[in-house]
């Protein structure tokens, strides 16, 4: 019990052996290869998707920008080759920019000419055209701004299901998160 505990503070520190490293050097490599791909990111930013259109130097994320897995970044309108008869090389294309300090959740879709504040939170599965402010918390599709993100963070660190467990290895994570809901009255 006591290695567990020490363990556990290790992690919650930055300390001892780095359980997140796999992720890291995987994320990392991932970055590697989109901005050798043209897509400018700044620093500090987590990304778990590959999904950069066909135009990736079209999108710039800021500083400490997070992507969930499935996110979209889709930087032209397909529909424009409908046009084809008329004019056969029309494509029409939208620079797409991601502010600072931002979050984008699973599979959300974020479409050409987007131009997304600083501090923001798009929730899972949104799809988001066109400007918007910073602090702002998108959800739906469309994408429409719900509220302040600053509103919805405080609201995330008094919810329940608050759990300081990322970055510790599986065993330890799972142990934590097992130990809080049972201290909870909703665990097993």
């Amino acid at each position: 019990m006591r290695d567990w505990l020490r363990r556990v503070r290790q992690g919650l520190a930055g300390q001892g052996s780095d359980p997140g490293s796999r992720i890291a050097r995987d994320d990392a490599r991932r970055i590697d290869r989109l901005r050798a791909r043209g897509v400018t990111i700044g620093a500090g930013c987590r990304i778990y998707t590959d999904q950069f259109s066909t135009e990736p130097w079209l999108v710039t994320l800021g500083d400490n920008v997070n992507v969930a897995g499935g996110v979209c970044f889709l930087t032209h309108d397909g529909a424009a080759r409908l046009l084809a008869g008329r004019r056969p090389r029309l494509q029409v294309l939208g620079r797409i920019v991601v502010g600072s300090r931002c979050f984008i959740g699973h599979n959300a879709m974020l479409l050409p000419g987007t131009v997304l504040g600083d501090d923001c939170i798009v929730g899972a599965g949104a799809v988001v055209r066109g400007r918007i402010a910073d602090n702002s918390l998108v959800v739906g599709n469309p994408g429409r701004v719900e509220g302040r993100a600053s509103l919805y963070l405080e609201m995330l660190l008094r919810s329940p299901g608050a759990v300081d467990s990322f970055g510790l290895d599986e065993p330890d994570r799972r142990r934590m998160i097992e130990l809080h809901f049972k201290e909870d009255g909703h665990g097993s």
